[in-house]
């Protein structure tokens, strides 16, 4: 299982990039595996606020339908159109090509407050394997 040093993650096992004041969120390698194949992909729309730990999509695999949730507060700025033709790029890429959404920050300090670091979340999932 991969899990880049320079990401942050989230307990329900999102991560995010973060840029300046735009942050790339998508699902973390342990959980695409757990998933299985990922067949569809509800994408937030761009424009919309998403707030801290709230639903913003589905991931959805043969296995199962599983939230997504913003790990960080702001703006909907892109999606990736991509994962409409091929969701599977988030099994194959799931750092790179399979990013599922961008944010514009809020200016507010608490954005990115609770979000993991990698030797954080990795203790999390040795735990839970």
């Amino acid at each position: 299982m991969s899990v880049p040093a320079e990401l942050r993650y989230t307990a329900e096992h999102e991560w995010v990039a973060i840029e300046g004041e735009t942050a790339t969120i998508g699902i973390t390698d342990f959980a695409a595996q757990a998933l299985g194949d990922v067949v569809f992909v509800s994408l937030p729309a761009v424009g919309a606020t998403v707030t801290a730990g709230d639903p913003c999509g589905e991931v959805e695999s043969y296995k199962s339908v599983s939230e997504l949730y913003s790990p960080v507060t702001g703006e909907v700025t892109a999606v990736n159109e991509e994962l409409n033709d091929d969701p599977a790029l988030i099994n194959a890429e799931p750092y790179n090509l399979g990013w599922i959404f961008r944010v514009r920050l809020t200016a507010d300090a608490e954005a990115t407050a609770g979000l993991l670091a990698a030797a954080e979340y990795e203790e999390l999932t040795s735990s839970a394997s």
